[in-house]
């Protein structure tokens, strides 16, 4: 595989027969004794190669022995020599030298590593041996180092390559089915049957017609999904609403008009405010600005994110996507494709899910109604002769909260810094789990915003690395998600996690400090808690590493770490005024604990529509001509509120459509909240939300565990039972 202005150069020479290697050597000087070193000695000699010819041979040239030949293979080309995107992490604390390398250097440093992870896997298949943990399972999960580092396009012919591989799956089947003679620890025996049933949902027991259909399907699906994150991605980066006259500015705090007059700066406009579709601004502007014609211009931009029609416009993506997830989850022997995405999960199956979220629908429906008809009263209060519209809710609501706790969420912006924010979640980790985090100043990373902290243990051992990327900027996908560099496990010479958050807060003009909102600190929270479940990760394996576990169980460690950030304990020594120092006033606080609940009709209605909107796209029978159309039926079979929109719509429903991650289950969040509920309530029952230990038995059973046991069974290790939805619709106010 090479790319433009590049030649492989194959060369090959008998040699007495040996057993099968692979390796890696220097083009320009391989030992003289070892068969690279011979090779080139005797392509040299015969006048096939020259010594000029040498310094042009990148991209790691490569020999390789099998049966009697030595093929010695490398790139000529008369581009640079080396390519930093393919080099060792030799940048400070073990980071890549971000510094080294560029964007373009990036496509020819993935054909390379793509096919360096081929080599690997045909070895591993290609053996002559009887088939052992070591030399297949274990080799597995080792190959393909390059590829965890590069940001890459979608791999999914090449992966479909690899689990469709009829020896490599011969080798695993042959252990699965001799598994219960191996004498094999739980964790080595989970991760056998998780690669065995990986493969097998992969289409490894397909007939050839079928393999190739499958990885057709999956490769198209890998594209459109690609295109329509990007197209999300144009539609919220190319709008914003740019607001010239002050009196438009009505009712809006200073910490959104400074955000706004900073989005306007940054996109060329400095005597200007603009709303962006950044979260961290429409938002708050929804729920602030006096001016209803703004506030509907906001919304709709916000609302219609890939319906626009032109280039960006998803809809016949999603269209296309169902019907091919569909087709794969019929080839696989399932019923929808819901079926297929469940079967590896807690839930198992759809109805295991519909009996979650319908009677909660029908609760959070109810409540909801109860809330728009306060909102109306105050509607005809300030003279208005409408209806709730979605544009009106944020804003009528925030009056509400005002009226009835005496306090808005301007109030609680001064005492809600970031960095007093971060250092509070890294305060809570190291109270319940005994880690500590400290900043490294000066380190080159992939944004000069990214903050980089070193992780210790109590014991002053290195833990790993903590990256945090918090603000939002133009070429930045919105949202807020964790992810890693790599990941912990103790295979071969093991390595230690370096992980990152991603966050976009609305960045504040110089020498002031980034003010959150108490849902931009819950986000923070949660995403921390996504961090530490990888941090914390003690396991042998990399395919159970940290996060690697179903996706109706991911959200527990993230979800349940939320709830420190309202122990009175953590406000009052964190929550502290960002220009007199002082602690929030108790007062205040109270009322914030007591809001809790408020409008949890409108959040639970916002999120159960887009789940069960979810499920309904990945159960139907019949194909789906329109989505927007089928969205719509659909919200109607639920009585959807007018006033209420999905918090995703389709056409920007990017958890479900970017990619194959919440495809058919959005609803974990909601599944995981009825753990995290349940497993708070346990540290709240002890009257100690520090209780060490409790604390103990969590970081052991839920953020060190990773995926190496079942997590019904880790759940019941942590809490003793499985747990009812019943605390989770009473921390949601739902009774």
């Amino acid at each position: 595989m090479t790319v433009a202005g590049h030649k492989r150069i194959k060369l090959r020479l008998k040699l007495p027969p040996r057993k099968l290697a692979a390796g890696v050597m220097c083009a320009r000087s391989p030992p003289k004794s070892s068969p690279a070193g011979k090779c080139k000695r005797f392509f040299m000699k015969t006048g096939m190669l020259d010594s000029k010819s040498l310094p042009a041979c990148h991209a790691m040239p490569r020999f390789r022995l099998y049966r009697n030949h030595l093929v010695w293979s490398f790139i000529m080309s008369d581009k640079p020599p080396y390519n930093h995107a393919l080099s060792e992490w030799n940048g400070p604390l073990g980071l890549p030298d971000f510094t080294a390398f560029k964007d373009e250097d990036f496509a020819p440093a993935f054909d390379v590593a793509l096919a360096q992870d081929l080599a690997e896997v045909e070895a591993i298949a290609g053996q002559a041996g009887e088939p052992t943990i070591d030399n297949t399972l274990k080799a597995l999960q080792l190959t393909g180092k390059a590829l965890e580092r590069e940001i890459a396009p979608k791999m999914s012919r090449h992966y479909s390559r690899i689990m469709m591989d009829p020896a490599l799956f011969a080798r695993i089947d042959a252990l699965d089915e001799n598994r219960d003679m191996l004498d094999l620890d739980s964790e080595t025996r989970r991760v056998l049957e998780k690669t065995w049933k990986g493969f097998v949902r992969s289409g490894a027991k397909l007939d050839a017609a079928g393999k190739t259909e499958l990885a057709d399907i999956n490769e198209k699906l890998a594209g459109l999904g690609a295109r329509f994150g990007q197209n999300v991605l144009k539609d919220e980066s190319g709008w914003a609403l740019f607001i010239t006259d002050e009196a438009d500015l009505a009712g809006l705090p200073d910490f959104l008009k400074n955000a706004m007059q900073s989005a306007a700066a940054e996109r060329g406009k400095p005597d200007a405010w603009a709303v962006t579709l950044s979260r961290s601004i429409v938002e708050p502007f929804l729920s602030f600005s006096q001016n209803r014609s703004l506030r509907e211009q906001a919304f709709n931009a916000w609302a219609k994110r890939g319906e626009n029609g032109g280039e960006t416009d998803n809809r016949e993506i999603v269209r296309e996507m169902v019907d091919l997830r569909e087709r794969k989850a019929h080839l696989l022997g399932y019923a929808n494709f819901a079926a297929y995405k469940l079967d590896d999960t807690m839930a198992k199956t759809p109805k295991a899910v519909m009996d979650l979220l319908e009677p909660v629908w029908n609760k959070a429906r109810a409540k909801a109604a109860e809330e728009e008809a306060e909102l109306e009263r105050l509607i005809a209060a300030d003279g208005g002769n409408h209806k709730v519209a979605p544009w009106d809710w944020r804003f009528y609501a925030e009056k509400l909260r005002a009226e009835r706790f005496a306090f808005d969420e301007a109030e609680l912006k001064p005492y809600l810094q970031l960095d007093k924010i971060i250092e509070a979640a890294f305060d809570v980790a190291g109270r319940l789990f005994g880690i500590r985090f400290e900043e490294k100043k000066g380190i080159a990373t992939w944004h000069p915003d990214v903050r980089v902290f070193q992780v210790f243990n109590a014991d002053g051992s290195e833990r790993g690395l903590f990256l945090g990327d918090y603000f939002a900027r133009t070429s930045k996908r919105s949202g807020a998600w964790m992810s890693s560099l790599q990941s912990s496990h103790k295979l071969g010479n093991g390595q230690k996690p370096i992980i990152y958050n991603v966050m976009n807060f609305a960045k504040p003009k110089a020498g002031e400090p980034a003010l959150l909102s108490l849902d931009d600190a819950r986000m923070l929270f949660h995403e921390f808690g996504h961090a530490l479940h990888g941090l914390l990760s003690d396991v042998t394996w990399p395919a159970v590493s940290g996060t690697a576990v179903s996706r109706d169980f991911v959200e527990l460690p993230s979800q349940l770490y939320e709830h420190w950030l309202t122990v009175p304990a953590v406000l009052e020594k964190y929550a502290v005024h960002y220009r007199t120092g002082e602690a929030m006033p108790k007062a205040l606080l109270d009322k914030v604990l007591a809001a809790r609940t408020f409008n949890a009709g409108f959040n639970t209605v916002e999120f159960t529509s887009s789940a069960l909107v979810d499920m309904a796209f990945h159960t139907g029978k019949e194909k789906i001509a329109d989505p927007l159309a089928f969205e719509k039926q659909t919200l109607a079979k639920l009585s959807m509120p007018d006033a209420i929109i999905m918090r995703h719509r389709t056409p920007h429903f990017t958890h479900v459509f970017s990619g194959d991650g919440y495809s058919a289950g959005y609803y974990s969040y909601m599944w995981s909240e009825v753990l995290d509920a349940d497993a708070f309530s346990a540290f709240e029952e002890t009257g100690d939300a520090f209780n060490p230990e409790l604390a103990a038995k969590l970081k052991q059973h839920i953020y060190a565990a990773g995926g190496s046991r079942d997590p019904e069974e880790l759940y019941k290790a942590f809490r003793g039972k499985m747990p009812t939805p019943d605390a989770m619709i009473e921390k949601r106010g739902l009774n």
